[in-house]
């Protein structure tokens, strides 16, 4: 697959970007606003990623939306200066809305037990330090660590955690370094296709991600917008363009602002 400069993918969706009356960007954090870091809360966005996206928000053109496996309090302090952007944390469990709603789906009380008892489990495996507690998931990182420590926790997490992955509405999804349980729905693949449902069928619309948990975003939108592989190296992918962070990242984000600024 080519680069941004050559890709006539690309190149069709930014022609198309400026015809359109609006359009809808949504981008994952990690891996792709951000680089990956070994301490989590130091996961700033590559420079100049801030002020593009607040440049395209501000033209009111584009509707911008970062879909995470953080929860909605991280990108809070990560996006920072960003007040007005739009995020769907915790893969669509958590809402901030520009005017700063907020919004959280429920959870049933099964399911929250579930949950409850993969924590207490972590705790007694002696694996807090590196679990993240939050809506709807548990998730446990290796990053950083030597092979041998990651394919011994992700064993025993692995040999746990299928079992509470066996009841209904609970899954374990693999990420860049790490495991998640965590309720099935909603996914990526979800808050896509909501808001897909709240968008006009004239504008233009792009996914950017990293993961394998994005694959569900891209497969969701498949067929009515642009679906973009975010990565250093390429692996297969339901995406169908691929960009190297951050320089670019940087440069499409750059052509997005100025094919929306007018």
């Amino acid at each position: 697959m080519q680069s941004v400069s050559v890709n006539s993918i690309l190149s069709n969706f930014l022609d198309r970007l400026s015809a359109a009356p609006a359009s809808v960007l949504m981008l994952d954090y990690d891996g792709t606003l951000a680089p990956f870091q070994v301490e989590r809360d130091h996961a700033y966005p590559y420079p100049d990623v801030v002020s593009i996206l607040g440049r395209i928000v501000q033209c009111q053109k584009t509707r911008v939306i970062v879909i995470t496996g953080r929860p909605v309090v991280e990108m809070k302090t990560l996006l920072r200066p960003l007040d007005k952007l739009e995020v769907w944390g915790s893969h669509g469990m958590e809402r901030l809305l520009p005017d700063r709603t907020f919004r959280q789906m429920e959870i049933d009380n099964e399911t929250i037990a579930a949950l409850s008892r993969a924590e207490e489990w972590v705790i007694a495996a002696g694996l807090r330090s590196r679990a993240e507690i939050k809506p709807g998931g548990i998730a446990v990182h290796w990053r950083g660590l030597p092979d041998f420590e990651i394919a011994d926790i992700e064993d025993r997490v692995r040999r746990c955690w299928s079992a509470f992955a066996e009841r209904p509405g609970l899954k374990v999804l693999k990420f860049e370094a790490g495991l998640e349980l965590r309720v099935a729905h909603p996914d990526k693949g979800d808050a896509v296709a909501a808001i897909l449902g709240d968008t006009e069928p004239t504008a233009e619309i792009a996914y950017l991600g990293d993961d394998l948990t994005d694959e569900d975003a891209f497969r969701a939108l498949r067929g009515r917008g642009l679906s973009v592989l975010v990565r250093a190296e390429y692996r297969e992918t339901n995406a169908e363009a691929w960009l190297r962070p951050p320089h670019e990242l940087v440069g499409f984000l750059t052509q997005w602002l100025n094919r929306t600024k007018e």
